[in-house]
């Protein structure tokens, strides 16, 4: 594999059996297909406070709790590991200067998450157009309130974020018959899935041509705080924001200030800065907020699915295969033509 910024690597010679360390957690049940992953490699499981313990000796680690950051303080005991491979889409929280540094190959959860992901967009988008939340509200209230909503058909969505994420996104979208458009890291008018792709560090001279705007891109260095006053500013006031991606793409305290000044009409958010959201949070309390709890791709039967994912990916490394889905951990994205 050749990509800039990915790293290639030899994998494990065929027919020798790896050492797998499984990061998991009590709230957080095993593999099903654990008996089949002992068939394939030393399989060991540990929590945040035994990974130091366990990681000497291992050539391969599953971030199955991928929301840990107990890698960070164990790291100096890895002195066999090869590859890690991340059970999520995004991976942020993982990523560190000596991680990046290493040859220490990282894999993620690619294409798991796209279709439900795009799904929850989607129904995002109908339930701010259609009223449903409002119409919920007035349900518990008793009151019945004829209103009209708003055709979705015809409507503008930016999509930042041209990943797979992104890109299920645009098809479910388009679907709907909505006008979409693309940002990313560099602007074309050829794209596959968007045709037009904004470039995201030109936001602001774009963004007041959309009525919904939905941020799917992974958080990096250049994505942190990637809406800010300046591009909610730049929307329409009828807009709508809709985060999938990670809470700390967005100044949370300026799009509290948008939301209350009405510069913007609505957000729905399924991912924040601090999750859980606290619950003193003044989101909870605003109307014009739709909350979910991180959870827009985790469709039933999802663990098992990612299950599957690293099985597949174990059996390619036994057998002396490179492990597919590498992620550049320059940029937090696997590259499209990666093997998969």
């Amino acid at each position: 594999m050749s990509e800039e910024g990915v790293t290639s690597i030899r994998p494990e010679p065929a027919r020798r059996r790896p050492r797998v360390a499984v990061l998991t957690a009590d709230t957080i049940a095993i593999p099903y297909n654990a008996t089949t992953l002992d068939d394939l490699a030393d399989v060991t499981y540990t929590d945040a406070d035994g990974l130091a313990k366990e990681l000497p000796g291992a050539s391969v680690l599953l971030m199955w709790d991928f929301f840990s950051p107990a890698l960070v303080e164990a790291w100096p005991t890895a002195d066999t590991l090869q590859w890690i491979h991340v059970a999520a889409a995004g991976v942020d929280s993982l990523l560190f200067d000596d991680l990046r540094d290493s040859p220490v190959v990282v894999t993620n959860a690619r294409g798991v998450f796209d279709q439900p992901i795009a799904e929850f967009v989607a129904a995002s988008v109908l339930a701010h157009d259609k009223r449903l939340h409002e119409s919920s509200r007035l349900q518990r209230r008793h009151v019945w309130q004829h209103r009209e909503v708003t055709r979705t058909e015809g409507s503008a969505v930016l999509v930042v974020g041209t990943g797979g994420i992104g890109r299920a996104c645009a098809r479910v979208l388009r679907a709907l018959g909505m006008h979409v458009t693309g940002a990313g890291r560099t602007s074309r008018d050829d794209d596959g899935d968007f045709g037009r792709v904004l470039a995201t560090d030109r936001l602001t001279e774009h963004l007041g041509a959309f009525d919904h705007v939905v941020l799917a891109a992974p958080l990096t260095d250049q994505t942190r705080g990637l809406v800010g006053a300046a591009e909610l500013a730049a929307m329409k006031s009828s807009a709508h924001l809709v985060n999938v991606g990670r809470g700390a793409l967005v100044d949370e305290p300026a799009l509290l200030d948008a939301l209350r000044s009405g510069v913007i009409a609505a957000a729905s958010l399924d991912v924040f800065e601090n999750e859980p959201l606290p619950a003193d949070h003044p989101f909870w309390d605003l109307d014009q907020v739709n909350i979910s709890a991180h959870m827009c791709g985790d469709v039933v039967g999802w663990r098992d699915v990612l299950a599957d994912q690293f099985e597949a990916n174990l059996r390619r490394w036994v057998h002396g295969e490179s492990p597919a889905d590498v992620v550049d951990k320059t940029t937090g994205y696997v590259p499209r033509d990666a093997s998969s």
